[in-house]
């Protein structure tokens, strides 16, 4: 595992003084989960990390936007720092590849879940905030979570920002099929499509049907901006 930690600590190029906060940032409760003892498992790291997550961004965007009232800054956090987004950002570090999960949550793909890899984002930050202080977490978000903003809002509000394309230009409502789902029910993967009438604007998959929709309206909007 040591060596695991050293890769990872080279990908996000951030060495940590205290090696048990990063291997606790990265410990699922299932890992341990024989014991009720809270400290181990990143849950009480990810709450620290929510909250300097919150703090880092907000100043970000209070700087960054000097125009935009509080209702758009607050819908512009909301795109950056809310689940589906923090799990791509993780994936963009590989954070999955480290993490330890117990048995079953590894078999059932857990790795790669939104909801453990994106919890475990915010761990990170929370462990970096506690090893190393403000200035290096902060110097982490902004490297990897508060970058590509324009894409990740248009990510977030992908099928609203769909339909109000769609509204404009054929002045009808993008429909979703779901076009085949498979997996045993606690691990599921759904694989929609997005049209307008017998037009196919883009593909998506996803654990949820919510999240393959999100998927296929934004490659959608990709097509679509893209002239396809």
């Amino acid at each position: 595992m040591d060596n695991k930690l050293q890769e990872f600590e080279k990908n996000i190029g951030y060495i940590f003084k205290d090696k048990n906060l990063l291997r606790l940032a990265l410990m699922h409760s299932s890992y341990n989960s024989t014991t009720k003892d809270v400290n181990t498992n990143n849950e009480r790291l990810e709450f620290l990390g929510d909250a300097v997550l919150e703090l880092m961004s907000s100043e970000f965007l209070f700087n960054e936007y000097k125009d935009k009232p509080e209702g758009e800054l607050t819908k512009i956090r909301a795109s950056l720092v809310c689940e589906p987004t923090l799990a791509e950002c993780a994936r963009g570090i590989n954070i999955g590849r480290y993490m330890l999960l117990g048995k079953g949550e590894y078999i059932t793909g857990g790795n790669d879940r939104d909801s453990i890899i994106s919890d475990a984002m915010e761990a990170l930050i929370g462990a970096i905030y506690l090893d190393g202080g403000f200035a290096f977490a902060k110097e982490f978000v902004l490297k990897y979570v508060l970058n590509d903003i324009e894409n990740k809002q248009l990510f977030y509000d992908s099928k609203t920002i769909l339909q109000e394309m769609v509204q404009k230009k054929h002045n009808c409502t993008a429909e979703y099929v779901l076009l085949d789902s498979y997996g045993p029910d606690h691990d599921k993967t759904f694989v929609v499509e997005v049209r307008i009438g017998n037009d196919v604007l883009g593909h998506g998959k996803g654990r949820t049907k919510k999240r393959a929709e999100q998927m296929a309206a934004y490659e959608a909007i990709l097509n679509l901006k893209a002239g396809k």
